[in-house]
């Protein structure tokens, strides 16, 4: 009867774990439980037997794994090196024996051999030698596939493992015969198991020897090499989809590319002599991956699962990180040849040709578009058919193509900024694109980007902007989205017009556009149709927002930093009065309306925001008072509330570079508020974590500029219990209001001077009070109650603690020396020396530093109990051990045969009832019933147990 492998692989992996869980592992090497303890490995393992030889190689596969699980640390870590020197020397003489074995006559034990062998590779000297009988396995079919995945595994991180014979070897093996018959089924789409792994390998040992390669390329040996590793990116089928092994051909090609950038800034006359020939290669690898970036037919695209899309994607884009790096390397050649290309596939109609190239070129684009040095072939492909053709009904073009035509205008902006003259071609293609479902969402960005970029250009068109948007809202089933992209590119337009009376006109056509979805909203809630309201509502808003930050004053623009006093009142100005209260209104409307959703929440903040920028009359300039009615009507129901806050903190801050005492009013009343929502949480920070944060964060923002409304009769009452409230929060186990309250007490232990009397004393009455509090907490979470990215956040107020506060050292010390301590293990002197540390570090950047290894120490003596009793346990002397020898392994093993008949039997049973057995051995002296498959041999009953 044959034997199952898993029964031998049960009873031979349970082994090194049950010592291991012991941590007497040092005290059992293989020899204690393979090899007779009276003779030497090296002597023994060339006459085991076959399932000796595979029982005695499991085993050791399992010992590096238990091995790997085990924590050494202190003195514990020499005792295991020790021990495991001389394991490693038993494993290296077994498997010199098993790898000398030929592939064809017993591939089980070479495979398993292999593994083994890859297992162990980390212990590396003892196992070098082993490395040629490992290559020389390459050459055995049955297991080819296997020792590739393993020596790649190897080479990739370990390359220094590779003696340059070992590497001459395989590199005798990559360009065999064989190894190309291989790799050709890779290149006729066939990607079975073994032509992958030796793939794999190739570039493994390309990754290993770039170096080599590059500056070698006239030699010989070095050319089927690289033509090997060229071919792997143009191996038939869609890369990520069918072809599995373009990926990571790409990686090696683009590593090969960085290698050769680095090499630029070498020995120049050193480089001259291979740069040129490394270059080429460059060329053909874009030249490949151009062909494989190609999208498919849309019907086959179409098929795909989104796994293979996203993997398809993901390829494209480190296609274009390539491109990029080349163009440091080759210049503009490479875009001069790519430009020609698109000419080409344009004049004969290949139009999946035509998009992977403006792909290629796009990609290029981000990284030259500011520069005119390609404006010459750009010139000739802007002024050539592409844009009428794009718009040509006729022609079928796929969608994608005529999208990445637009892309193309998006990344090549500041080309059409300089040479305007293609603007009219260029909108009339994205204007009509808009008509078609599939191109008008990026038709609009296009849109909006080139208006932004050419907005003083195309000022005197603003009127057929206006009438193209009249037109485009009477088209049906126009997104929500095109629509705001749209009318923000007409707002660029409006915000270049250099006479205010003409901007504020053409502004309020564009508002008249946004009140009409204001009024469908308003309609249709009425009625109780509230997703439409929704629909048009959000609309509304967004659009608005688009116009805000359309109107902004341009990038670049010059400020008057002498009259920056003067936007304190940009809010008033009679020109854009009355925009501003139409824009006003739009937005209490929709908000009333709309009170409990999200997204409506959410535009409001964003169209607030918009202004808080601008130092200079405009309609999205609001008074304080807006913001500050806005945040006032809010409460723990208002739905994205976090925004709320932030929004308000966006606006002081915006003030905070004056401390305008015109916002006096707003501070007095977001200050009350917060307080109002921390009492409505019951200042429990784990009710509400996101809004705790919001609110810790907007009073951090009052520190120091605005520390003077704690003052106020509405506030000071409140004080105490909103800092006990930060107390709580740094206390607890939330995150984010962790990190809130640690920023704002890092911010409160260093204020020290500078302040009005009555500030300062305010601020010190505080710190007196509270500050030992959040000193206490501070020391205790660092001292192993934190986890360990936490360490950092508590660090930061530990550090503004010891460098401003004269009171540090007494807080630190009846932090540490408190009872409540919480690792009391920690000895006095270790505390005193940390401490010591903290105080002589004054803030200094090496406190993390210290608070991160502080942090260690406190946390493996909290976890030491359980070390603690495992080191206490005698160890044993080797007279002790059980003579677990060679023989009780086969005797062990032959009681499979036993088990394989309690399995037949099981058969009829139920299928919760079936399962494996596994042999475990009991003390002869137990009290338990034997089962079939009991063993009395061996000085133990050997029980089968499911």
């Amino acid at each position: 009867m044959k034997i199952p492998n898993h029964y031998y692989t049960d009873f031979c992996t349970g082994l090194p774990s049950e010592s291991t869980h012991m941590k007497l592992l040092w005290l059992l090497g293989i020899d204690a439980y393979c090899i007779s303890p009276d003779k030497d490995v090296t002597q023994v393992a060339p006459h085991l037997g076959r399932n000796q030889l595979l029982a005695s190689i499991w085993f050791a596969v399992s010992l590096i794994e238990e091995i790997s699980k085990t924590k050494y640390t202190g003195s514990d870590t020499h005792k295991y090196h020790e021990r495991i020197v001389l394991v490693l020397e038993d494993v290296a003489a077994l498997l010199q024996t098993s790898l000398q074995l030929q592939g064809k006559s017993e591939p089980a034990i070479a495979e398993e051999s292999v593994k083994c062998f890859q297992a162990w590779v980390t212990e590396l000297a003892p196992l070098r030698k082993l490395t040629p009988y490992s290559l020389q396995l390459l050459w055995h079919k049955e297991v080819s596939e296997v020792t590739a995945d393993c020596l790649g595994d190897i080479l990739n991180p370990f390359s220094a493992f590779f003696t340059p014979q070992d590497l001459d070897m395989l590199v005798h093996f990559l360009v065999s015969e064989q190894a190309r018959d291989q790799l050709s089924l890779l290149l006729e789409g066939i990607f079975d198991p073994e032509p992958m792994a030796i793939a794999r390998l190739l570039l493994a040992y390309g990754d290993a020897s770039i170096q080599d390669l590059a500056k070698n390329l006239n030699n010989p040996k070095v050319q089927p090499v690289m033509r090997e590793l060229m071919q792997l990116l143009q191996c038939e089928g869609y890369a990520g989809v069918a072809d599995e092994i373009c990926t990571p051909a790409l990686e090696f090609w683009q590593s090969y590319t960085e290698f050769l950038i680095d090499s630029l800034y070498g020995d120049e006359a050193k480089v001259a002599q291979w740069i040129d020939d490394a270059k080429q290669y460059v060329v053909q690898a874009i030249a490949s991956c151009w062909v494989k970036v190609r999208l498919p037919p849309e019907e086959t695209w179409a098929g795909w699962n989104q796994d293979e899309k996203g993997d398809f994607k993901a390829f494209r884009a480190d296609v274009k990180d390539l491109l990029q790096s080349s163009y440091t390397l080759l210049g503009t050649s490479v875009f001069d040849r790519l430009a020609q290309l698109a000419l080409e596939a344009l004049q004969n109609h290949a139009w999946l040709h035509l998009e992977a190239t403006l792909f290629c070129l796009n990609a290029l684009g981000e990284t030259i578009s500011d520069e005119n040095v390609v404006d010459a072939s750009l010139s000739r492909l802007y002024s050539s058919v592409l844009f009428p053709r794009m718009m040509d009904a006729s022609l079928a073009i796929p969608s994608k193509t005529q999208q990445t035509a637009m892309t193309t205008i998006v990344s090549f902006a500041a080309f059409v900024e300089r040479h305007t003259e293609f603007l009219p071609s260029m909108l009339t293609f994205l204007f009509e694109s808009l008509k078609v479902p599939k191109l008008a969402q990026v038709a609009a960005k296009a849109i909006y980007s080139t208006c932004d970029t050419c907005r003083k250009s195309l000022v005197s068109e603003v009127g057929a902007f206006l009438r193209q948007y009249e037109a485009l809202l009477q088209w049906d089933g126009v997104e929500a989205m095109t629509k705001e992209r749209v009318i923000g590119a007409i707002a660029a337009i409006v915000q270049a017009i250099p006479s205010t009376e003409h901007q504020v006109m053409n502004f309020i056509k564009l508002l008249d556009y946004v009140e009409r979805d204001v009024e469908a909203c308003l309609e249709s809630a009425k009625v109780g149709l509230m997703e439409q309201s929704q629909e048009y509502g959000i609309c509304a808003l967004r659009c608005l927002v688009e116009m805000g930050k359309s109107m902004q004053e341009a990038d670049g623009a010059v400020i008057d930093l002498e009259n920056e006093a003067s936007t304190e009142d940009a809010h008033h100005s009679p020109a854009w009065a009355a925009s501003q209260e139409r824009i006003v209104h739009c937005l209490h409307a929709v908000s009333a309306s709309l009170s409990k959703d999200g997204e409506v929440i959410e535009a409001c903040c964003q169209l607030l925001r918009t202004g808080y920028k601008e130092s200079s009359p405009g309609p999205f300039v609001f008074s304080p008072k807006i913001t500050e009615s806005f945040v006032a009507n809010s409460n723990l129901q208002t739905p994205r509330l976090e925004n709320v806050l932030d929004t308000a903190g966006a606006m002081l801050t915006r003030h905070t570079r004056t401390a305008a005492k015109t916002i006096d009013t707003s501070l007095i009343t977001f200050l009350v508020h917060v307080f109002q929502l921390a009492a409505a949480m019951g200042y429990n920070p784990s009710t509400e974590p996101g809004v705790s944060a919001s609110c810790i964060d907007l009073v951090a923002k009052y520190i120091p500029h605005y520390l003077h409304i704690f003052l106020h009769p509405q506030c000071q009452h409140h004080i105490a219990n909103f800092i006990t409230f930060t107390i709580r929060c740094l206390a607890g186990y939330e995150i984010m209001p962790i990190r809130a309250s640690a920023f704002f007490w890092a911010l409160l232990f260093q204020q020290k001077y500078g302040f009005p009397p009555e500030v300062g004393a305010m601020v010190d009455s505080i710190l007196a009070q509270y500050g030992p509090h959040a000193t206490l907490i501070i020391v205790h979470k660092i001292s192993g109650q934190c986890a360990r990215s936490e360490v950092e956040t508590y660090v930061e107020p530990l550090k503004r603690l010891a460098f401003t506060q004269v009171r540090a050292k007494q807080w630190l010390e009846d932090a540490f020396y408190t009872d409540s301590f919480p690792n009391p293990k920690m000895a006095f002197n270790q505390k005193r020396l940390f401490l010591e540390k903290v105080i002589s570090l004054r803030g200094a950047k090496r406190t993390t530093r210290v608070a991160m290894d502080w942090w260690s120490e406190c946390r493996c003596n909290i976890a030491s109990t359980l070390e603690n009793v495992l080191t206490a346990i005698p160890a044993p002397t080797p007279s002790t051990l059980p003579r677990l020898n060679c023989l009780m392994i086969v005797r062990a093993l032959e009681l499979c045969v036993d088990v394989v008949r309690v399995e037949e039997a099981a058969a009829g049973e139920d299928e919760e009832d079936e399962g494996r057995y596994c042999c475990v051995m009991v003390p002869s002296d137990e009290e338990e019933e034997e089962d079939e498959g009991v063993s009395q041999r061996m000085g133990g009953r050997c029980v089968w147990r499911r």
